[in-house]
């Protein structure tokens, strides 16, 4: 069963029991690859960069954009020595999670948790701390639209927590200002849908071919 949070209660709740001793917070945290050879190759390092924010800009959802990144998903889980499995955090989702299909690609479902903010300021605060708290993975947030001040916050906050931030919002922000360090376009068309890298820091723009394995 998927965890869910459904208050700000809820995720003060798990903020202060996801608190690491000795600086484990702030270890260094790999790149993590992307199941795409094509994409890998255009991102520096070799795959999705950890402790920074992601922008994927769609112009529906249902594109696959989570297909994106659920091999870095499994790979941010598994165990390492000594060590807790990490969470991963999903803010305002536009559709319920498929639990089964999530089990089958690998994600533990124990250490996966679903918010449903009321507003935006809220979805916002709520990824805001769990990027910054330190043992989550990654953090996933589907937003309609927000300022540039929240942006920097959320860049700030994965860079202090080694967390992967991943933006979703409606590709009209496509030409706004963007502090994110990688923004992608996903598109649909009439047989597939269309990445293409329009913002990365020491790797090359341009479209990726989709469906590689």
């Amino acid at each position: 069963m998927l965890r869910e949070a459904t208050s700000l209660a809820d995720i003060l709740a798990d903020a202060r029991v996801w608190k690491l001793k000795d600086g484990a917070a702030r270890a260094s945290r790999p790149v993590w690859p992307t199941g795409n050879p094509s994409l890998d190759m255009r991102l520096p390092g070799g795959g999705w960069p950890t402790a920074s924010l992601v922008e994927v800009l769609i112009d529906a959802t249902g594109l696959g954009e989570v297909q994106l990144f659920l091999p870095a998903l499994v790979q941010s889980q598994q165990r390492l020595p000594g060590n807790d499995v990490p969470w991963l955090v999903w803010i305002a989702p536009p559709y319920e999670p498929y639990a089964p299909a999530l089990v089958q690609q690998g994600i533990e479902l124990d250490r996966l948790l679903v918010v449903r903010p009321v507003t935006a300021t809220e979805a916002l605060w709520a990824a805001e701390q769990a990027l910054g708290s330190g043992v989550c993975a990654a953090v996933l947030l589907w937003l309609k639209g927000s300022d540039d001040r929240w942006l920097r916050r959320l860049k700030l906050a994965a860079e202090a927590g080694g967390a992967l931030g991943v933006l979703f919002r409606p590709q009209r922000h496509r030409f706004e200002s963007s502090p994110a360090s990688l923004r992608l376009l996903m598109t649909g068309g009439c047989s597939a849908s269309h990445l293409e890298l329009i913002k990365v820091q020491g790797g090359q723009l341009g479209p990726i071919a989709l469906g590689e394995s």
